[in-house]
């Protein structure tokens, strides 16, 4: 095992890599739990009808899903790199912080498939809210419709004589 013979230059630098990988990850299971937490208000503005306060956890929602998908970005390369990186030992007593890696991953899967199953809750509640609001509206009565304008009077002048 030639790769057991790490330089202390080469060993920095795979705990370095190790820990931006995990501080990366430990950001973007923040930013679900922020998301996770901004979907269960929006499912109560949906409840009670609230279109104010569903319009701004809606922008909220973009806002969060926004920096999500940066992260993504960057933990998708760094992941590579602590995987090439990884198969040798990190050495030190930092085998406990390469142990947490696959926990945050895990921790985040679950995260992910709650968040979209929330997502797809609160757009099931809107639609439903849609189509009783649009049912709602059918049932209004114009009292003006088919009626004529009290200034759309058949005796009103329709030329005006300006020689005088």
């Amino acid at each position: 095992m030639a790769e057991l013979n790490l330089t202390q230059e080469e060993i920095d630098e795979r705990i370095a890599i190790l820990r931006r990988f995990r501080t990366l990850l430990e950001q973007q299971r923040n930013k679900f739990r922020e998301y996770l937490d901004v979907l269960e208000k929006q499912q109560s503005a949906i409840e009670k009808g609230d279109t104010e306060a569903m319009l701004a956890h809606t922008e909220l929602e973009q806002q969060i899903v926004a920096n999500i998908g940066s992260l993504q970005k960057v933990i998708i390369p760094m992941e590579k790199l602590y995987e090439s990186k990884s198969a040798p030992v990190f050495g030190g007593g930092n085998s406990e912080e390469a142990e947490f890696i696959p926990h945050l991953k895990t921790d985040l899967i679950k995260l992910q498939q709650e968040v979209l199953m929330r997502n797809r809750q609160n757009c099931e509640m809107l639609r439903s809210n849609m189509t009783e609001m649009k049912t709602r509206m059918a049932m209004f009565k114009n009292p003006y419709k088919n009626n004529r304008s009290v200034y759309a009077n058949s005796s009103t002048a329709s030329l005006v004589n300006l020689q005088g």
